[in-house]
């Protein structure tokens, strides 16, 4: 973690896309607002990934440039372990550091703001 960015806002993500809706429009969601933050300079210090947000995550995910684009300026992503060995997928990871639950409650508690997508 970089101490020298000021703790603001973590982003949760525990679905395979953004909302409940079907898996290509859930992926598009996600990849426009994914972008929006990186084009409008509004970044979260940490995107959780947890439950089903990890595949988006791993290879063959539809918003890996996304993702890779707001690591390369700084967006910590934490990926859940627990989640990607129940979908044995941790060999998978493609982005981001894996993480367990007690990495994701504290990058929750030291946050300002925690917003769900």
């Amino acid at each position: 973690m970089n101490s020298t960015r000021p703790a603001s806002t973590v982003i949760v993500i525990n679905h395979n896309g953004m909302g409940r809706a079907e898996t290509e429009l859930s992926h598009k969601l996600a990849a426009a607002f994914l972008n929006m933050l990186d084009l409008d300079g509004k970044l979260p210090r940490t995107i959780c990934f947890y439950a089903e947000g990890v595949k988006l995550a791993i290879e063959g995910s539809p918003v890996l440039e996304e993702l890779r684009s707001l690591a390369d300026k700084g967006v910590e992503l934490l990926v859940c372990t627990t989640c990607l060995n129940y979908y044995q997928a941790l060999d998978e990871l493609a982005v981001g550091t894996a993480g367990g639950m007690k990495d994701i409650v504290q990058r929750q508690w030291d946050a300002q703001k925690v917003i769900t997508i």
